[in-house]
């Protein structure tokens, strides 16, 4: 059941009844999820991005090398599955699944075993090693000021991290923009400035960036694919994101809590959407936060 209130940009549906009140949707001041019939829509940024100030943020910049000094993102793990031909060539065990045999590493296992398993034949297979990584960034009126300037940091620093990956970069409010493609190169420093430059502006869509990012990574495997969400997690503009998030491979969700938030909402995409939830309090926590979520 929904209560009708009025809010900026149109009709908003307030969850009432006894399950919303456990969850504290109706307590007076809270940042629980609304939902509209409002539908987001992919802006244009490049006349925006050159009409903006070119000047670079220098505390942003400094927190994003501060981040990415204290990142352990792992490496994708090895698939030898991939088709032939796909992916990083690398020295295997052989399994029968390749001819070409590496001599140098074969001979060094040879060396300390004269009577050798099929196993103790090394060759060069390619091998899978790359992930697609969709980033959402809140850039809603809610992020502005330092909020912007930490979401900014994280995603530089993360540029920088996940070099040898599939990255893309999607900024939304209400509506919603594509900064990076998946698979696109950018300069960690550029992408940041990319974000700083954007005006924190309007209401929060969650669901509609979760929907872009589900379309990028269409085709990719499960494994390999997942996006994380920069946001305070206060929905109040579309429709309900958790269905959104559980059609997506995977969906950690990085949580500012230095404002306003609405952590059960946080909670909940991130277990529809088989991730993790991690709390920031400030740039200082994005670095242990990231590393864990990769780490699981």
């Amino acid at each position: 059941m929904f209560e009708a209130s009025p809010g900026k940009g149109g009709m908003a549906l307030r969850a009432s009844g006894p399950r919303a009140r456990r969850a504290g949707a109706t307590r007076p001041g809270s940042a629980a999820p609304q939902f509209t019939d409002e539908k987001g829509e992919l802006v244009l940024m490049d006349a925006e991005l050159d009409a903006a100030a070119a000047a670079s943020d220098p505390l942003a910049r400094a927190r994003a090398r501060q981040i990415a000094a204290r990142l352990a993102v792992p490496r994708p793990r090895r698939d030898t599955t991939a088709r032939r031909g796909a992916g990083d060539l690398a020295s295997l065990p052989y399994r029968g699944g390749s001819d070409d045999i590496d001599l140098d590493r074969t001979i060094e296992m040879l060396a300390e075993r004269p009577v050798p398993d099929d196993e103790d034949i090394f060759v060069r297979e390619r091998v899978r090693t790359r992930r697609s990584v969709v980033l959402a960034v809140d850039v809603s009126g809610s992020m502005k000021g330092e909020r912007m300037r930490t979401a900014a940091a994280t995603v530089g620093a993360l540029a920088g991290e996940l070099q040898h990956d599939a990255l893309g970069v999607l900024a939304f409010w209400s509506d919603a923009a594509i900064l990076v493609r998946v698979g696109e190169q950018v300069q960690p420093m550029e992408l940041l400035d990319r974000l700083m430059r954007l005006p924190a502006r309007g209401l929060t869509n969650v669901a509609f960036p979760l929907e872009i990012a589900s379309r990028q990574l269409a085709g990719v495997p499960v494994r390999d694919a997942r996006v994380l969400l920069l946001s305070d997690c206060v929905h109040n503009a579309g429709p309900d994101p958790r269905p959104g998030a559980a059609r997506l491979p995977r969906l950690d969700v990085l949580l500012d809590m230095s404002g306003e938030n609405d952590v059960d909402l946080g909670r909940d995409l991130a277990r529809v959407g088989r991730g993790t939830l991690r709390l920031i309090h400030s740039y200082r926590d994005v670095a242990p936060a990231v590393s864990r979520l990769f780490h699981t």
